[in-house]
């Protein structure tokens, strides 16, 4: 049996022709776009949040303390992390530098977010962890410091 990709099916009319020709038009946009995009929204998410906690730091420690109530960690450690997680990653991220690693790092923040402090937010929480997961699995893409070092890097074997 023969697979049909969007190039290869044949023309046709009606709404059959303009579903194929939307799946050409989708298979033509680069990885690299999307990758792109998905830094700059993820990395968005988590600058947003690491500068509202460094907006006012002793209420973030009350935060930590009396709402996210984090397991075994003391608040003002735990603020401390998050924050420099959040603000690290965030930066990482939208230069795509070590992005692979700065996603692993911020699917762990989302991961503790999810089962400690807003389990009920899975939605939220499923949509900044599958664009981490895109970061993880591909890379940062064309657009990245990532690509730019690791081309300057094989130069030089």
């Amino acid at each position: 049996m023969t697979m049909m990709t969007p190039t290869s099916m044949p023309e046709r009319g009606g709404f059959a022709g303009l579903y194929s020709q939307a799946l050409r038009l989708a298979s033509s946009v680069p990885l690299s776009a999307v990758q792109f995009v998905a830094r700059l929204a993820v990395a968005n998410v988590f600058w947003q949040s690491s500068q509202s906690k460094l907006a006012s730091w002793p209420v973030t420690v009350q935060l930590f303390a009396f709402e996210y109530r984090l397991p075994v960690l003391d608040p003002g450690v735990a603020a401390l992390l998050a924050t420099a997680a959040e603000l690290s990653g965030a930066i990482l991220i939208f230069f795509g530098l070590f992005s692979r690693l700065a996603a692993l790092m911020l699917l762990g923040v989302v991961a503790t977010i999810q089962i400690f402090v807003y389990p009920t937010h899975w939605g939220e929480h499923l949509t900044w962890a599958a664009l981490l997961l895109l970061i993880f699995a591909r890379g940062a893409g064309v657009i990245s410091l990532d690509h730019l070092a690791g081309r300057f890097f094989s130069r030089e074997r």
